[in-house]
């Protein structure tokens, strides 16, 4: 505690506070104009004046917000606005939801909305007849939870132009019945086939959908978060207006960086473009100071890229190692010069050849321009060989997790090991390993792909198993502890973020804080799903 001149404006008070690093316990802190002014016991609650609001933690913990290293926010409010089937597991649900939803909106021209789950579908393949007797007379486009295939029903592969004889783009591929025929479901690339006929959201969609999203982020403790695309994608508009009107009109309460979206079949050329975009969509609480790079798919559907072939379900090697969206060979070229330009670099690697391609370039960045404090990092890293774990640590490149992925689940056991093997199923998520090896961890959801709830993403990384499923851990060697998970989602977070200032509880910091209602460090690890966010403060102001 230091010394305080004046009455705080907040006081948090009656329960633990998360503050690993120092010394002795705090059960009290004390705000004033938006920054944490005081840490400690008694004495701080002392500090209350006759206008200070005194918070009672009623024996809760007081936590750093929680930051999310990779989310789609405005893509999560569509979602939820539209034809959601993110809360649903079976194909009758999302039959059923997707006529609801369509006889409630008879003037909607597209059925779209998505978050349906591979594992509802036989090979991860939903077929355009499985909804063609739902909705006949208008298209349907539906991307799956992971967001790297969609769900089209016939009308929409008619108005798309596709048949038989529609090669698959260079980035995607058609999937296509026995006798050749496009069966409704298009992955990666394929899906701009139909989304680009998709209707544009149109501004007021995106700024509405942010603002949805944020609440509901709030919700759930998350005072800032890095956006993994700030760009087109596919059928995805870019959100920059969104943002900007947003923080023009005050509405932004996050703190939120943007990752530009590289554009994979382009090069340099692309850098002015981007350099402007920051220059000009920068604000106070909006920062598009990172640049995304996605490198490959997933491995569901055979796209992650490997260093060795993928299996078939029988376990016989294929002659498929998936794909490289950008020249592994250009890679180190693209990632130095906007290492050089100031920008964050922000990759998308699910498979070993991807994870590796990744770490040559920033080797390739660092050994041409030193360590310039970009604090580039990898997201998702389902797959890492294991004589890259320890560069993670050596080279500074954080480790960008998502722990809701590192479960037994029906995605995992149907849709990955059989196709990976044992000795690459045993690679998955080697989280204490890179933890151990001195990387730094940060948390995220890519929600809408997984929930965005950080206390599930934290039960998942100690647990390595979903609520309720913990006597069946995957892969537990890797497992984190407590204090290690709310560290990856609150400093590690917002060390990725550049957000220096934020994700510890320190005299001088931003009084971004959650109080829950329960101290997830003193109770049962399986437990730790079971607690619930009370309350939300971004600067010393309650969002939540």
């Amino acid at each position: 505690m230091t010394a305080v001149t004046s009455p705080p404006d907040l006081v948090f008070m009656g329960g633990a506070v998360f503050v690993p690093d120092r010394a002795a316990p705090a059960t009290a802190v004390a705000v004033h104009k938006g920054r944490i002014v005081a840490v400690g016991d008694a004495e701080v609650a002392d500090l209350a004046g006759v206008a200070t609001e005194v918070v009672d933690l009623a024996g809760g913990l007081l936590v750093p917000g929680f930051i999310d290293a990779h989310i789609h926010p405005v893509q999560g409010g569509l979602e939820r606005m539209r034809c959601d089937l993110s809360e649903l597991e079976t194909k009758d649900a999302y039959r059923q939801a997707v006529r609801e939803y369509a006889e409630a909106n008879p003037e909607t021209p597209w059925i779209t909305g998505g978050g349906w789950s591979m594992t509802a579908f036989a090979g991860g393949t939903p077929r355009a007849s499985d909804i063609d007797d739902v909705v006949a007379d208008r298209p349907v486009f539906l991307p799956n939870r992971d967001h790297h295939g969609a769900w089209v029903n016939s009308r929409a592969l008619a108005l798309a132009g596709i048949d038989r004889h529609t090669p698959d783009p260079a980035d995607g591929r058609i999937e296509l019945d026995a006798a050749g025929d496009p069966t409704g479901s298009l992955h990666e690339g394929a899906m701009a086939l139909v989304g680009r006929l998709v209707p544009a959201d149109t501004a007021a969609d995106r700024l509405a959908a942010l603002l949805e999203a944020q609440r509901h982020l709030h919700g759930v403790g998350i005072t800032g978060w890095q956006d993994a695309i700030v760009g087109r994608y596919a059928n995805i508009d870019d959100s920059t207006d969104a943002y900007l009107a947003a923080a023009d009109a005050g509405l932004l309460s996050a703190r939120v960086v943007g990752a530009l979206w590289w554009e994979r079949d382009q090069g340099l050329e692309q850098l002015p473009r981007l350099a402007e975009q920051r220059a000009t969509a920068s604000r106070d609480r909006f920062r598009p100071t990172s640049v995304k790079i996605m490198q490959d798919g997933v491995i569901e559907n055979g796209t992650a890229g490997m260093l060795a072939h993928y299996l078939d379900a029988s376990g016989v090697p294929t002659d498929n190692r998936g794909l490289s969206f950008v020249d592994p060979q250009q890679l180190p070229t693209y990632v130095a010069a906007l290492d050089e330009a100031g920008f964050q670099v922000h990759v998308h690697a699910i498979g070993d050849a991807a994870v590796r391609a990744a770490l040559d370039a920033f080797a390739h960045a660092r050994g041409v321009h030193g360590d310039r404090d970009r604090r580039h990092h990898i997201a998702h890293l389902q797959v890492i060989h294991p004589d890259d774990v320890p560069r993670f640590g050596a080279l500074g490149v954080a480790a960008n997790m998502q722990p809701l992925w590192a479960v037994y689940d029906d995605q995992m056991t149907e849709l990955t090991l059989p196709f990976l093997g044992p000795e690459r199923s045993a690679q998955q998520y080697p989280f204490a390993s890179l933890a151990a090896g001195g990387a730094v961890l940060a948390g995220g959801s890519d929600w809408p792909v997984s929930s965005p709830d950080p206390l599930l993403g934290i039960h998942a990384a100690v647990n390595r198993a979903l609520p309720g499923e913990s006597a069946h851990p995957f892969l537990p060697d890797q497992a984190l502890d407590v204090t290690t998970a709310v560290r990856a989602y609150t400093a590690g977070s917002a060390y990725l973020c550049h957000l220096d200032d934020a994700g510890q509880i320190d005299v001088g910091n931003l009084a971004d804080l959650v109080v829950l209602d329960r101290d997830i460090l003193a109770g049962p690890p399986q437990e730790i799903a079971d607690a619930h966010v009370m309350a939300t403060y971004v600067g010393g102001v309650q969002v939540h």
